[in-house]
């Protein structure tokens, strides 16, 4: 017996092809993305903003690069989320839809804006890493990125309240209220 006839047997009739199909039924246009994207990233940058303004009048040297990181991450953020929300919405009622939408953008931004944070932390103790590829770089590598998404989580996450919270639960809203024949 092959291995093919081995996955064959042991797999549900046409569930890669269901999920295929429902795969490609979530991917958005590109108009979605060109114009989604930016957009929140501007959202995600404001509720930065918003939220140093609230914490220290945005008195901070960093102010501009808090910003781009927030926005970059937002940018990076919407087309994963909006391909797996809709994966997660796609045939669900309208509340199942929001929270798929909700749970979607909530951990791809967090985790877009975490990955940016941690390599733009990586490239400031580059330096005093040991060589690309040895095991000691290896180890560096995955230990300064831990520690940066740990520090994200910990201080970042925070400014994304109360303004970004507001932007999630609204477009997360939007997002399941649209018919599906406008979700293509």
């Amino acid at each position: 017996m092959s291995a093919s006839d081995y996955a064959e047997i042991n797999e549900p009739p046409g569930l890669t092809r269901r999920m295929g199909q429902r795969l490609l039924a979530s991917r958005p246009t590109i108009r979605e993305i060109l114009f989604g994207a930016p957009l929140w990233g501007v959202m995600m940058a404001v509720s930065a903003l918003v939220a140093l303004y609230l914490r220290n009048g945005a008195e901070t040297s960093h102010l501009r690069s808090i910003l781009v990181l927030f926005f970059c991450g937002g940018l990076l953020s919407w087309p994963c989320a909006l391909l797996l929300g809709r994966f997660g919405a796609i045939g669900r009622r309208r509340e199942t839809r929001f929270a798929a939408f909700f749970l979607c953008l909530t951990v791809c931004t967090i985790a877009a804006t975490a990955f940016l944070f941690a390599m733009e932390y990586r490239l400031f103790y580059a330096r005093w890493h040991a060589p690309f590829g040895s095991r000691t770089w290896a180890y560096q590598l995955s230990f300064t990125s831990a520690s940066a998404v740990y520090q994200f989580v910990v201080m970042g996450i925070r400014l994304y309240l109360p303004l970004g919270f507001a932007a999630l639960g609204l477009t997360s809203l939007w997002l399941a209220c649209r018919k599906p024949d406008q979700q293509r």
